[in-house]
């Protein structure tokens, strides 16, 4: 009798990509490998990603990283005060030979697409975003076009330059599936990049480890990764706990909490994983939630990662 060969295992697939991401992003970014993984995670999930800090510290250069990675199309964006919605969606040009209008597509017709300093762009221009990344799909001219499948949004701001910027509104700040802060490299990991380990130098030796077309089965891959009822209870308990702090005004919403279920789905994979652990929660939350809370001061994200890291250490985890 023939023997029959093994099916492979969709996994172990995925967590063979992943660990071909992390390599990559490591390998540019140096001494941030919580913050690669979490960025790998977001990707994994299906969400999209802001990173927000000071300039100079690999903003730029994590999401380029993450661009160059995935085989499929890139575009960039520079956020300006004048820039337009339809410099991001596209318009109908006429043309006179043929007599008919003629679309033309937008730099958000990608698989990958990096908006840098989306705090430089106007609300108007901001707003033109919210479709795309909670639909993937664009409105020009009372018609819908589809996005190309993956379409993943990398954003970066930096939180403490306020002329000429415009503040991202809760609504627009929910469409981020994860916020990260990079921060300083530590002393060693520095000394690799002015020695011309890592870095902008490294950026050019970075290949595409899949196509696009994969991804959209590694995300279907990782939305199937088991969770147990007791962690499902877990991120309802910190999401409730948001609710009631005396230093919050508005809690984690039910989305966010499925978003942080998500992401974690994400972080187990990068770790290979096939199932959830209270862990795989605890290193996520922070970054899933802090920018979904309005605290009584005001948006601030690093209080807000202070009011999630505290919940984190009252709530007893699940065992077992």
């Amino acid at each position: 009798m023939e023997a029959v060969a093994p099916r492979p295992d969709p996994f172990a697939a995925v967590s063979q990509l992943a660990d071909q991401f992390f390599a990559n992003v490591t390998h540019v970014l140096r001494g941030k490998p919580e913050q690669s993984r979490l960025a790998i995670a977001t990707l994994l999930a299906g969400g999209h990603l802001l990173i927000e800090d000071v300039p100079g510290v690999g903003k730029t250069l994590l999401a380029k990283t993450l661009a160059r990675s995935i085989g499929g199309t890139y575009r960039r964006i520079q956020g300006t005060p004048d820039l337009l919605p339809a410099d991001l969606t596209g318009v109908a040009v006429y043309r006179r030979s043929s007599e008919s209008w003629e679309f033309r597509p937008g730099p958000l017709f990608a698989n990958v697409v990096l908006m840098d300093e989306i705090n430089r762009a106007t609300p108007r221009t901001q707003a033109a975003l919210l479709e795309a990344m909670e639909e993937q799909q664009v409105s020009i001219d009372g018609e819908s076009r589809p996005l190309p499948d993956p379409f993943f949004l990398l954003a970066t701001q930096n939180p403490f330059e306020h002329a000429g910027t415009f503040p991202l509104v809760e609504g627009q700040r929910d469409r981020f599936a994860t916020v990260l802060e990079l921060g300083l490299p530590d002393r060693a990991s520095e000394r690799e990049i002015l020695t011309g380990s890592g870095g902008v130098t490294s950026l050019d030796q970075i290949r595409p480890v899949t196509r696009a077309t994969n991804i959209a089965k590694a995300i279907a891959v990782t939305q199937r990764i088991h969770v147990d009822g007791s962690i499902a209870d877990y991120v309802l308990d910190i999401s409730e706990a948001t609710r009631r702090h005396p230093e919050v005004t508005l809690g984690a919403s039910p989305r966010a909490s499925l978003a942080l279920l998500a992401l974690v789905r994400g972080y187990a994979v990068v770790l290979g994983n096939p199932f959830v652990t209270p862990d795989h929660v605890k290193a996520c939350a922070a970054a899933a939630l802090s920018h979904r809370l309005i605290l009584t001061g005001g948006p601030d994200l690093a209080s807000a990662r202070a009011v999630v890291e505290e919940i984190l250490a009252d709530l007893t985890p699940p065992r077992g």
